[in-house]
């Protein structure tokens, strides 16, 4: 019965929060990739790039936050190079995306060989230091979000209200969205059509290396290798399932970080194994019921 409490407790709540920040970002960033047109299935490996860099560059400078501006500038770069093939070269994108996956998980344990002398696993780091807001932590029940909370936390929130505020409420978004359902006609128009998806391309390699620094520099503050465990495809999936909307991809990511919350925190008389494949059965889920609904929406219109 105490679990069962605990379930709906405020430090459960709060691990779900910490637990849906990398999850968030990358789905916010396939949202953007997305709606621009482009679907991006090298989220894992952005991730797991975004989470080396970020050590790598703490290693190298002693500073978080040079580590995570690395991280950035090494996500923009990969985005760059996947925007390369798909666009310039027109490679297949599923293809492009599963091959920078593997790309990065072979990398990732190569460069922690030559650095650490260590198969996939880098030395202990200096974290990202948490943060209380003066008088907002005093407040009852509400006061737990603004005390020894991670910038993360708030620069995530931040990112899913721009992210809003872009695609719904300036001309630029606008054109993002026209782009990724009509782009013929969005390009008679005079609209830039690969222009525009070079930079949803871009912005979605720095938000998916974001969230995979959360992982490395504040969650357990060394690069382990296939630390991502597949949480880029979760993201994919909190984009479907958020209906390809910043807010809703928030919302289906908070879901699925509750499902990996229960997998830690709860302890109960169940097989180990099914706890752990938890989250991954809720996303194989919810593909399975949005691939259901697509395609009744198909047999409709046709009808």
């Amino acid at each position: 019965m105490e679990e069962l409490l605990y379930l709906l407790s405020s430090d459960m709540f709060l691990s779900t929060l910490r637990l849906s920040i990398p999850l968030t970002l990358a789905a916010l960033g396939a949202t953007i990739c997305e709606r621009s047109g482009i679907i991006n299935l090298g989220v894992e490996g952005m991730m797991l790039l975004g989470a080396f860099s970020g050590v790598l560059g703490v290693h190298l400078t002693g500073s978080p936050l040079l580590g995570i501006l690395l991280s950035l500038a090494i996500g923009a770069l990969i985005g760059l190079v996947y925007a390369l093939l798909v666009l310039h070269y027109d490679a297949n994108q599923s293809v492009s995306g599963i091959g920078l996956n593997v790309f990065a998980s072979g990398l990732t344990v190569v460069l922690t060989r030559a650095i650490w002398n260590s198969d996939g696993l880098s030395g202990d780091i200096r974290q990202v230091s948490s943060v209380t807001v003066p008088g907002l932590s005093e407040i009852p029940l509400v006061g737990l979000l603004f005390k020894n909370q991670s910038p993360y936390l708030y620069l995530t929130v931040v990112l899913v209200l721009l992210a809003w505020w872009f695609m719904y409420r300036t001309k630029q978004g606008l054109r993002l969205r026209a782009i990724g359902e009509y782009p013929e006609a969005a390009s008679t128009v005079g609209i830039p059509v690969k222009r525009y998806r070079y930079r949803a391309i871009v912005v979605c390699g720095m938000l998916c290396a974001l969230g995979g620094s959360y992982l490395s520099i504040v969650q357990n503050n060394r690069f382990v290798k296939e630390m991502v465990a597949g949480r880029g495809f979760m993201a994919l999936a909190a984009n479907i399932f958020g209906g390809r909307d910043p807010i809703g991809s928030w919302v289906a990511s908070l879901i699925f970080a509750y499902a990996q919350a229960v997998r830690i925190n709860i302890s109960v008389n169940i097989p180990e194994q099914f706890l752990q494949m938890l989250p991954y059965v809720l996303t194989l889920l919810v593909l399975v019921l949005m691939g259901l609904r697509n395609s009744k929406k198909i047999k409709d219109s046709v009808l």
